[in-house]
């Protein structure tokens, strides 16, 4: 005999009693704790504030910005957003963020359950990840309210501090908070992956939370950048992109143009080719050269050639000061297209991989595009063998300095954004006018503003015509300052 029941039964409407406690438990407890929060003296301000300092390094202001789980506003509040909402579910917590920040946003809510028609910039979740009932839902969530150039940065608690954090609660020392969950670097990413998210950089963070002099400086801005210190440090910071494949109404919508910008300096012998086998990509192409001085005819034959290929869209401009990174940047600033790349005159890069450079940028794998002529075998003079070491040395430094895999930073081929680049341009004195080849400016740069780099191996040609404009010994000697430069602006912080 069938049974059939009353009424139908909805799992949509079904919460769970375990949840529902757990919820509960934490609105009371973060309600509680909301007034002591409030004293800048207590022995968790320092962390407080160090977290202020990591984020406004890694977001740039002007953003639209949500922070999940945003207290009393502060941490969000100094970012100074374009348009800033927080989110939390304590009530107390909410009424105090709004006495003090009546320019942004807030909106009582549980994470779990966040439902906005707005897209952000940047996406922030700050120690909460370990104090969710269901992380890999609130990632979900958070997945909706990201468009493709959107960052997610979010830390969280260190495993090893785990018992250290215990005894300072019972202790009643600072660390106010309920039993965690505890997650390694590697639970994180895959649920990260399990959303549709990839990690872009992972950084291990302060290693002394409290205030000693001079102390804390040499342990939270040097020791905990190097084995075994990052290993102890009490929080990890993971920046975070969407993977957002291209749907077919994009696939099928306008192209973008491409400016590519070809620094020419004593290459006379290489300009017809150039003008031969470049290819026109996007919806529009223009060729920008930018030539450098030369002591040979370059200037001239490029006026010359030109004219035998109207159907090219070029631009010739002598730069103005010295250097391939003035005549990189000149050309940036003079160029129209959506896309931008680099192009050097002197053909160890055949123009015709450029192709594949747009390919990967359009079909959003990355949205900085780096050449990588250390993986296919060179021709015979493609590069000298101390050149080769160079490259490989500052590629491991690098790779250290910016968080992503660097196998080569001095090719010349380099393709991004024009959007991005004039955000980079806008961000630059934070290095200041330091390079003088424009491949360091860039990729610095990029790092800065969380761009997804990819690297591109291509096959690195021999010389055909002239001679290197590059002294591997006085360039190499600029190079290890330029190590210790960024060093102290990207890592040491």
């Amino acid at each position: 005999m069938k049974i059939k029941p009353d009424k139908k039964i909805s799992l949509e409407n079904y919460i769970d009693p375990a949840e529902d406690r757990y919820q509960k438990e934490r609105i009371a407890h973060w309600n509680q704790v909301s007034q002591p929060k409030e004293n800048p003296k207590r022995i968790g301000a320092f962390y407080q504030k160090l977290l202020k300092h990591y984020y406004r390094f890694l977001i740039p202001k002007g953003m639209r910005v949500l922070e999940l789980g945003c207290g009393h506003g502060d941490l969000l509040s100094c970012l100074k957003p374009s348009f800033g909402v927080g989110v939390d579910f304590s009530r107390e917590m909410l009424r105090r963020a709004s006495e003090k920040h009546s320019e942004l946003v807030f909106i009582q809510a549980d994470v779990h359950e966040i439902e906005l028609k707005e897209k952000f910039d940047v996406i922030i979740i700050s120690d909460l990840v370990n104090d969710l009932w269901d992380v890999q839902c609130v990632f979900e969530k958070v997945r909706l309210l990201a468009h493709h150039r959107t960052r997610l940065i979010l830390n969280f608690y260190n495993n090893l501090w785990r018992v250290p954090l215990k005894i300072a609660n019972l202790l009643k020392l600072g660390a106010n908070m309920l039993e965690q969950n505890w997650f390694s670097p590697h639970d994180i990413l895959n649920l990260l992956r399990l959303s549709g998210f990839e990690a872009i950089s992972y950084s291990p963070r302060i290693l002394l939370p409290l205030r000693f002099p001079l102390m804390t400086k040499l342990a939270n801005r040097y020791l905990v950048n190097f084995f075994p210190f990052s290993w102890l440090a009490l929080t990890n910071f993971v920046t975070i992109r969407p993977m957002i494949s291209i749907s077919k109404s994009e696939k099928m919508g306008k192209k973008p143009s491409v400016s590519i910008i070809i620094p020419a300096r004593n290459e006379s012998g290489n300009i017809e080719e150039i003008f031969k086998r470049a290819p026109s990509l996007g919806s529009f192409t223009e060729f920008v050269f930018i030539e450098g001085h030369s002591s040979d005819n370059t200037y001239e034959t490029i006026e010359r050639i030109q004219e035998h290929f109207p159907e090219k869209n070029c631009k010739l401009m002598r730069q103005p000061g010295r250097g391939k990174g003035d005549a990189v940047r000149f050309g940036f600033e003079k160029a129209e297209g959506d896309i931008l790349m680099i192009l050097d005159a002197d053909m160890t890069v055949p123009p015709e991989d450029l192709e594949r450079f747009y390919m990967m940028l359009v079909s959003r794998r990355g949205e900085f595009i780096n050449g990588v002529r250390l993986v296919y075998p060179m021709e015979e003079q493609a590069m000298r063998f101390f050149n080769m070491l160079g490259n490989k040395f500052f590629s491991l430094a690098f790779s250290w300095l910016l968080g992503q895999p660097i196998k080569d930073t001095l090719c010349g081929t380099k393709v991004l954004w024009k959007r991005d680049y004039e955000l980079l341009a806008r961000n630059r004195e934070y290095f200041g006018n330091f390079d003088p080849f424009g491949d360091f400016d860039l990729l610095f740069g990029a790092a800065k503003l969380n761009l997804k780099i990819v690297e591109l191996p291509i096959r690195y040609r021999s010389r055909s015509y002239g001679d290197t404009n590059i002294d591997r010994w006085r360039h190499g000697w600029m190079l290890i300052k330029m190590v210790i430069f960024a060093a102290k602006r990207l890592k040491f912080i």
